[in-house]
């Protein structure tokens, strides 16, 4: 399988991540990404580096004043009397349901777009995420081409993010942008996030959508952030009624009851009859994962990701989730070769 790369996330490593009120560096680090690349080419994966395909795949997704943002915050922050010199955070943020105007200072900006304290935003930042985005980009568009599946290596990972905000370690949805990207060529596209974590960015940004299905499995967020999002009653409005679906998981379930669960998500993609699928790799569901939210094992992945190609879909894994571990390398080459195994 091409494993599609970009060194451009070497440069983002934020420092501030704010853990039940103590600071604490990010466990969205740059070695997460080095050792998925090694494991890769370990099992023989050919590394493509990415393309650049310019602004118009994150446009399609995310919002014109968003990206520009991104783009320019870091360097106007450090213009402000008193601010951070190292990495761009909130202090304040709207409060959902009541009025509320976009603000004209870069204080009210930050805190409008940066939508908690897990996406600081430093000097590199925005090459990065930009970096991941092309990475996505460019395996969509090797799927398009022909490939059976290509695995996107995006690092800062995507699904938390949202049309206009950055949530959760995640700036530009990476995952969403894949499936923007293949709806160039197909009438219609399914999402399948199987991070630990619920794809709250990537439900919001097709929520009202009949032509991409959203499908997570992740641990219950009565007990996992995000907390305010994931629950099964949660199943798209107007046009997309019906097609949002959430399967939030008891904590420590292992696989052979999450492969029940994934069997009847499985069977409603069928129904959908996409084109095209993007499965939002979250490896994070590891049994030592530092999160602990389910109690998957290295072969679990292999069986997971066998399960998935059994759909016989043209396929873009997207990287998200799943943090430092003994573990970590072999749980990639566990998931893709049993993607390989079933395709």
């Amino acid at each position: 399988m091409k494993v599609i790369y970009s060194e451009s996330h070497l440069g983002h490593d934020p420092q501030f991540f704010v853990v039940r009120g103590q600071i604490r560096r990010s466990n969205e680090q740059p070695e997460r990404a080095t050792t998925l690349l090694n494991a890769a080419e370990r099992d023989g994966h050919v590394v493509v580096p990415a393309g650049d395909f310019g602004a118009a795949p994150r446009a399609a997704v995310h919002s014109a004043r968003y990206l520009h943002f991104l783009e320019t915050v870091f360097d106007r922050w450090s213009e402000l009397d008193d601010a951070s010199p190292d990495e761009v955070v909130p202090n304040i943020h709207p409060f959902p349901g009541e009025p509320c105007t976009y603000p004209e200072h870069l204080v009210g900006q930050v805190g409008f777009h940066l939508g908690d304290m897990a996406c600081a935003v430093g000097p590199a930042t925005w090459e990065a995420a930009t970096g991941a985005a092309h990475c996505a980009t460019h395996a969509a568009e090797l799927v398009m081409a022909g490939e059976r599946a290509v695995y996107a290596l995006c690092r800062p990972p995507g699904h938390h993010a949202y049309v206009e905000r950055a949530n959760g370690f995640c700036y530009l949805n990476n995952t969403a942008i894949a499936a923007q990207h293949l709806r160039r060529q197909h009438a219609s596209v399914a999402v399948l996030d199987i991070d630990v974590h619920h794809g709250n960015g990537t439900q919001g940004i097709f929520y009202e959508r009949s032509d991409i299905l959203t499908v997570s499995l992740h641990a219950d967020p009565r007990y996992m952030t995000p907390f305010f999002t994931g629950y099964a009653h949660e199943t798209g409005s107007g046009a997309g009624a019906g097609h949002n679906i959430n399967c939030p998981l008891p904590r420590g379930m292992r696989v052979d009851p999450y492969l029940d669960v994934l069997r009847e998500t499985l069977a409603q993609i069928r129904a959908f009859e996409p084109g095209a699928l993007v499965i939002a790799l979250g490896l994070d569901a590891y049994e030592m994962d530092p999160y602990k939210g389910l109690a998957i094992t290295t072969e679990g992945f292999h069986r997971i990701m066998a399960e998935i190609a059994s759909l016989g879909l043209p396929t873009v894994i997207v990287q998200e989730g799943g943090y430092l571990s003994d573990a970590l390398g072999n749980n990639l080459a566990s998931a893709l070769a049993g993607f390989e195994s079933a395709a």
